[in-house]
């Protein structure tokens, strides 16, 4: 009896040390309800529709937009050295490296026929062109023609079928305060969108290039989104990003960046496509404007016009008759008060239509018909 009695006891213990653990440790393992009581269950949010507006204050949609036409540039060139035999040794090669440069940059379908618009600066040199779609696809691409003086150019990719093509903005559409955005791929890592806002428009005497136009806007541009979009808040093309104010030598993004307008962009790849180039007018003089202390030296307006201080020989200029020390007062009936007014209408008149000028010579006014040239390929570009 007292042995059933031990066995009881211990076994009375045993059960409630196990009921103490199992309380302490998993007290779930003893619950009696069906459900346990911290359960919960998470609210989806729900999706927005494809098509449907963004957010208020995304512009995700612009970015579907155009993303899709904004491309990838890989060029190769052959750096010009003299040919030695260990260049062909591919062991050679591996351990000295080849006479090669490689570049990186972006670009806009601006066709679905495979038309793809890019800054000069990206591809100039260039011995390879590849393009690389949003999607991944990639082409070998042609050079169509380009343009050193806007430092614009057109590829075109041999594509089966239609490219995504982005959709232009009407000129002239874009103010200062519009929120765009810029879309490239910087330093290589892959398509990226950036804001911001227009800065200003109409940059010019920037010294980038001979004829300039600037948007001027703060979104960051770095390297390797050279030819990219530049888009407004409806993903529409305004823009082709071109250049940025850096003072590092890594080319950083200090919030001042630099897009050749569409209008520009538009005449200029519409004159590509149709003639391999860019053909503008040209009359040989070289200009500056008047500044008061000018004014003042050599006794002439200080209102208006801009002073011719170079006349080309054998330049149209010359064969009507223009001298240094005149001042250009109009052209054509309109008034010139930069350089940069006549330079751009000059530019605009087709080689072989005559344009009448207006000067002052000796305190007299006087009138001049002028046989407008053709104006001759920069250096680069010849």
């Amino acid at each position: 009896m007292r042995r059933l009695w031990l066995i009881f006891a211990q076994a009375v213990t045993v059960s409630v040390a196990a009921l103490f653990v199992v309380s302490t440790l998993k007290p779930d393992w003893l619950s009696t309800e069906t459900g346990a009581s911290g359960a919960f269950t998470l609210i989806e949010a729900p999706t927005t529709p494809p098509g449907s507006e963004a957010a208020p204050g995304s512009y995700s949609v612009a970015a579907q937009r155009a993303l899709p036409a904004v491309v990838h540039i890989y060029t190769r060139q052959m750096a010009k050295v003299p040919n030695h035999p260990l260049m062909n040794d591919p062991i050679f090669r591996h351990f000295f490296g080849s006479p090669e440069r490689n570049g990186l940059g972006s670009g806009v379908v601006v066709s679905p026929q495979g038309h793809v618009l890019t800054a000069n600066h990206v591809i100039e040199g260039a011995d390879e062109i590849e393009v690389v779609l949003n999607d991944g696809r990639k082409f070998d691409a042609r050079l169509v023609g380009r343009d050193p003086e806007t430092d614009l150019a057109v590829l075109k990719l041999a594509a089966d079928g239609e490219l995504p093509a982005i959709a232009f903005a009407p000129a002239d559409s874009l103010a200062v305060g519009d929120v765009v955005l810029a879309i490239g791929n910087p330093f290589g890592i892959g398509q990226t969108v950036t804001m911001g806002i227009a800065s200003a428009l109409g940059r010019q005497h920037l010294g980038m290039n001979v004829f300039e136009n600037y948007i001027q806007t703060d979104a960051a541009i770095n390297r390797g989104n050279s030819g990219g979009a530049l888009v407004d808040s409806a993903g529409r093309l305004v823009g082709i990003n071109t250049a940025i104010f850096s003072t590092g030598s890594e080319g950083g993004s200090l919030g001042i960046g630099f897009a050749i307008p569409v209008s520009m962009a538009r005449r200029v790849m519409e004159q590509i496509v149709a003639n391999g180039e860019v053909v503008r007018g040209w009359v040989g003089v070289e200009m500056r404007e008047i500044t008061p202390e000018i004014a003042a030296s050599f006794d002439l307006p200080a209102d208006g016009g801009v002073l011719i201080y170079s006349v080309l020989n054998a330049s149209p200029a010359a064969q009507a008759g223009v001298q240094p020390g005149d001042v250009l007062l109009s052209v054509d009936g309109q008034d010139v008060r930069a350089s940069r007014d006549m330079l751009d209408r000059i530019a605009a008149t087709a080689p072989g239509q005559q344009t009448k000028f207006r000067l002052l010579r000796g305190g007299k006014e006087i009138e001049l018909k002028i046989t407008v040239g053709r104006r001759p390929a920069p250096a680069s570009a010849r």
